[in-house]
């Protein structure tokens, strides 16, 4: 696969992507009902091949079914149903998750059903005896295992989606993740891994000034180690860097040292020009994509192929907006 079949923009085929059934509008929930997510089935169905799990059915809980919910320590809780505390049914719903995960396709991300004791991917209530939920809230127990078997998959919950911020962070993950298995992983060669870092430089260095230096140097040669040791010590510290989504700051120092590429090539007053749009970004009068569009403009005429050739331009397929949100 080249790299233009994986740039975002000119994608050839759907991302594998798994996703929790009852979000594909699948009657598998508790109560024969459904959670059908719009925004999955809308905009994001043009770029995602799903891949659909429902941990409860697979367990052959069957629906309807009694509600569950996790009891006792919360650092190792255990799932029971509503109804009928005495009965722990933990080991039907983990050892049924560890089959499904042991034969799991090549993923670049996960989409899960908020609040549930299986599928949630925060803030899951864990009872005490007394009825009452302790302070520190789990996740749930299948995305648990999926974290713990696939760490540097981008995972996100539907409802946190509703969220800009959060939802730009995991496109931009699930399509650098899809881009690394392709471009780099089906052809480990040195060459594929710097450029491939050399295409995201600037997208790390809007997330994280450490992980940018960091990167650098482990690419740099001065350590010798294997090569697919090397890829995945590289991706582990990539997708920490993108773990979180980029502060406004760190997007305007990056602008501004993008536009430092047409400093011989164009006028003073035009550079003058973007900088003040930037300048409006970082003062949240615009959005990310007024400033990007407006410098690109100008790299595409004047800038080097390494310039234009940048995924902080088109992390994600453009005309998903989501710039326009951010």
């Amino acid at each position: 696969m080249t790299v233009n079949e994986c740039h975002p923009n000119h994608i050839s085929h759907k991302i594998p992507v798994g996703i929790s059934s009852c979000l594909l509008g699948e009657n598998v929930r508790f109560n024969g009902g459904h959670s059908r997510s719009t925004y999955c089935l809308g905009p994001l169905s043009e770029y995602f091949d799903y891949k659909q799990f429902c941990p409860e059915m697979a367990a052959g809980f069957g629906t309807p079914r009694p509600t569950m919910r996790l009891e006792g320590n919360p650092d190792q809780p255990r799932l029971v149903f509503s109804n009928k505390r005495d009965v722990v049914i933990t080991d039907q719903l983990v050892n049924s998750n560890e089959r499904y995960l042991d034969n799991l396709p090549e993923l670049d991300g996960y989409i899960v059903m908020k609040n549930s004791p299986s599928c949630g991917f925060e803030r899951i209530k864990v009872y005490q005896e007394n009825g009452h939920p302790h302070m520190k809230r789990v996740r749930g127990l299948f995305t648990q295992s999926l974290i713990d078997r696939f760490p540097q998959l981008p995972i996100e919950e539907d409802g946190r989606l509703n969220d800009p911020l959060l939802r730009e962070n995991f496109l931009l993950r699930v399509f650098a993740h899809h881009e690394f298995r392709n471009t780099v992983l089906n052809d480990l060669t040195m060459k594929n891994l710097i450029d491939y870092h050399s295409r995201y430089k600037y997208v790390v260095m809007a997330h994280s000034q450490p992980f940018y230096k960091s990167l650098g140097r482990l690419l740099s040669g001065q350590e010798k180690r294997p090569i697919d040791s090397l890829a995945e010590e590289y991706f582990t510290q990539f997708m920490q860097a993108l773990s979180r989504p980029a502060k406004r700051k760190n997007h305007c120092n990056v602008l501004m040292h993008l536009v430092g590429y047409l400093k011989r090539e164009v006028d003073s007053s035009v550079r003058q020009d973007i900088l003040d749009v930037v300048e409006q970004y970082r003062r949240g009068e615009v959005n990310l994509t007024t400033p990007t569009t407006l410098l690109y403009h100008y790299l595409k005429l004047y800038g080097s192929e390494y310039v234009k050739e940048q995924r902080y331009f088109a992390p994600y397929p453009q005309a998903l907006g989501i710039r326009n949100t951010v």
